[in-house]
C-alpha cells in the first residue's frame, strides 16, 4: 500500500521580534546556531495564521530563552510597530514557494536584571547582555538594530 503524500509544512511569513531588556536598557542578544556571528533578539514565526502575535511572542521567548514573558516581574509590551522585509535567500526554503517577504511585529520584554537564560541549543549557541547602543551594533539584522534603537525613546513602552 503506498504511503500517502504529506505536504511539507512551511513557515508562516508573519513573525515577532521581541527585544528583551532591563530597565537600564541592557539588551539580551542570542547567537544563531545555524549562522555563527549572527546575533539577534528573540524572533519566531507564528505557528499558524490565526495565532495572535502576543501568543507567538510568549511562546518564542519561552522556547528560545526559558523566560516566562507573563511572569509577574516581567513586562511584555506590544510596540504596535511592524517591519516588512525580504527574507534572506539562505532561509527562503523554509517558506512556501514564491514567498519572499515577512511581516515582523515588534514587542519589548522588560526583565528586572540581566541574567543568563536557557538557550535552545538547536537554535542558538551563545548569549550576551549589552548596553542598547552596543547591542544595536552587534545585530546582523538592520530591522533588529532599529528596534533596539527605539528603546530609549519608548522606555520599553508602546509608542503613544
Amino acid at each position: 500500500m503506498p504511503t500517502p503524500h504529506v505536504a511539507p509544512r512551511f513557515k508562516v511569513p508573519q513573525s515577532v521580534l521581541v527585544v528583551i531588556h532591563t530597565p537600564a536598557l541592557e539588551v539580551l542578544l542570542i547567537e544563531r546556531a545555524d549562522a555563527p556571528g549572527f546575533w539577534q533578539s528573540v524572533t519566531g514565526s507564528k505557528d499558524h495564521l490565526n495565532e495572535a502575535f502576543e501568543a507567538t511572542a510568549v511562546r518564542e521567548v519561552a522556547e528560545e530563552t526559558g523566560l516566562d514573558a507573563r511572569a509577574a516581574d516581567h513586562r511584555l509590551r506590544d510596540w504596535g510597530l511592524e517591519n516588512v522585509y525580504e527574507i534572506y535567500p539562505q532561509w527562503r526554503h523554509r517558506y512556501a514557494p514564491g514567498v519572499t517577504h515577512n511581516t515582523e511585529h515588534l514587542f519589548g520584554l522588560c526583565v528586572l536584571r540581566a541574567a543568563p537564560v536557557r538557550l535552545s541549543p538547536r537554535e542558538h549557541r551563545d548569549q550576551v547582555w549589552l548596553p542598547w547602543q552596543a547591542a544595536m551594533e552587534r545585530c546582523f539584522s538592520p530591522s533588529n538594530a532599529e528596534a533596539i534603537g527605539w528603546l530609549p525613546r519608548l522606555g520599553g513602552r508602546a509608542p503613544d
